[in-house]
């Protein structure tokens, strides 16, 4: 690896819910954050290394983790192996095909509304950097992972009025460790429909189609306008019949509601068809532009924000976007990678714009200072951090060996072909303490605590277990980061050629 420079650690003092963590230097920190608290340079040590990682290995297993993931017949291309056909029979009581889709973590629920959301980043990332990720061969298999999802969207959306929504039983598969192959659980079907709406999911579901419309535009354009045309009807159906989704708590309940998800699919339909009544539709939204904490799976403020920030101007009002003042223990790198992602995307609009920074009260911050900021949480990820250790599975030489994962936890049917039933699979392999059979490649599990330690445990679901739209951010986290890399590459053997 060729040497790059020590990018400053910020430190921060950070004061939430009575609390005082060190994470919070690395964990969720945006411009409202950094606006609001003393920075002082300081030097971690590990922090600043003579290396630099490898981003294009990073950016190609966090996208291969999407494969991990499928649900439904898998093609010859699979490169999974250790992963069989499942599920193949969903849908079928209500005489619909829900097969494929992606299973949202480490159980075996289909859940609409998150899995839309992990498709409108994979999107995202794809529209933003496509330049960067074809260069290291890694557009098509992103390509492929959107397919996967936005094929199984427009299956459930069998009537202008009716989106499916989930398939599973969460209660009873969250009581049960198998193989999605040997899966004998309940596939309970949810929807929505006039009668009983969700605006949140299917205008999350609208976004999604819209977004990957933009990305099959030049390669599949009669694929491309289907997506268009889905996601026009889903956002009309979220709007007309509007109503908060409830159909996935405990495990996903709506607590922003559903204003947020309206204006973000809106923002994706007037980047995706340039038609000015969903950009009217979002300003004349006077809610649109308020100050929040977070950009996840439940609140899109931040994202609809960012997507128009170059149309609208806003530029000085992205001081109030975001960085969360105390740290959720569980799955907290979710909030980090979508942070991350935004905090590129934000440096790359000024950028563009040829903004020099952005002043937030008495602190300017520079476009290069966001992107060095927003490099920093990719490599605490990736290995930079107080346990030298990598939250990507298979990166790097150490990394979490116990994901809470039941398919990756249980050797696959090539290795062990006898069916793993529940209770087999909890006395098993769920209580051992041996490492998973299958390493789930490029799976980023939930983080370290709020003192930096982290325990490989498979029982700590809250920090041992990966999702889809964790990973979802990361790719478009560590996409931004190629170009950099290969500029960094390229120095070094021309300023050390003489020693090759």
């Amino acid at each position: 690896m060729p040497p790059s420079s020590c990018a400053v650690i910020e430190s921060y003092k950070i004061m939430g819910q009575g609390r005082i963590t060190r994470l919070g230097v690395w964990g969720l920190i945006l411009w409202h954050f950094l606006a609001r608290n003393k920075v002082t340079a300081i030097d971690h040590e590990g922090f600043c290394s003579t290396t630099t990682f490898a981003y294009r290995d990073a950016l190609g297993k966090a996208i291969l983790f999407f494969e991990g993931q499928r649900s439904g017949k898998l093609p010859e291309s699979q490169r999974v192996k250790w992963r069989g056909n499942s599920a193949l029979s969903d849908g079928k009581p209500e005489n619909v095909n829900l097969i494929g889709g992606y299973y949202d973590a480490g159980d075996n629920v289909k859940f609409g509304w998150p899995m839309a959301y992990s498709v409108s980043l994979l999107s995202w990332a794809a529209v933003e950097y496509q330049r960067e990720i074809s260069s290291v061969n890694q557009l098509g298999y992103l390509r492929g992972a959107i397919r996967w999802g936005t094929d199984f969207i427009l299956r459930a959306h069998t009537s202008p009025t009716t989106l499916y929504t989930q398939v599973g039983d969460g209660n009873a598969d969250h009581q049960c460790w198998e193989r999605p192959e040997d899966m004998d659980t309940p596939r309970t079907l949810s929807r929505i429909t006039s009668d009983s709406p969700g605006s949140e999911a299917a205008a999350e579901s609208a976004a999604a189609l819209a977004s990957a419309s933009i990305v099959f535009k030049k390669v599949d354009s009669i694929y491309s306008s289907r997506l268009l045309n889905h996601s026009k009807s889903l956002f009309e159906f979220a709007d007309k019949h509007r109503g908060s989704y409830q159909a996935s708590c405990p495990f996903y309940c709506s607590y922003s509601g559903y204003q947020d998800e309206l204006l973000w699919a809106a923002a994706w339909l007037y980047k995706a068809s340039e038609d000015n009544k969903y950009l009217d539709y979002v300003l004349s939204n006077q809610g649109w532009s308020q100050v929040v904490s977070e950009f996840s799976w439940d609140n899109k403020f931040a994202g609809a924000q960012m997507l128009l920030a170059k149309v609208i101007k806003l530029f000085s009002g992205f001081c109030f976007v975001g960085g969360l003042l105390y740290i959720r223990d569980s799955s907290n790198l979710q909030y980090v990678t979508s942070a991350t992602m935004l905090l590129f995307l934000y440096s790359k609009t000024l950028n563009t714009a040829h903004i020099n920074g952005l002043q937030c009260g008495s602190a300017h911050f520079s476009a290069s200072q966001i992107s060095a900021f927003a490099k920093s949480q990719v490599d605490y990820i990736l290995g930079k951090n107080p346990m030298k250790m990598s939250y990507m599975a298979g990166f790097g030489s150490k990394f979490p060996l116990q994901i809470h994962h039941r398919g990756a936890s249980i050797p696959s049917i090539g290795a062990h072909p006898a069916k793993v039933s529940c209770n087999d699979g909890y006395s098993s392999y769920y209580h051992s303490s041996n490492p998973n059979p299958n390493v789930h490649v490029g799976a980023i599990v939930g983080g370290p605590d709020s003192n930096d330690q982290f325990k490989d445990l498979r029982t700590d679901y809250s920090h041992a277990e990966p999702t889809t739209y964790m990973n979802a951010a990361f790719v478009g986290s560590v996409a931004p980061l190629l170009a950099q890399s290969e500029q960094e590459y390229l120095h070094f053997f021309q300023t050390n050629r003489q020693n090759y």
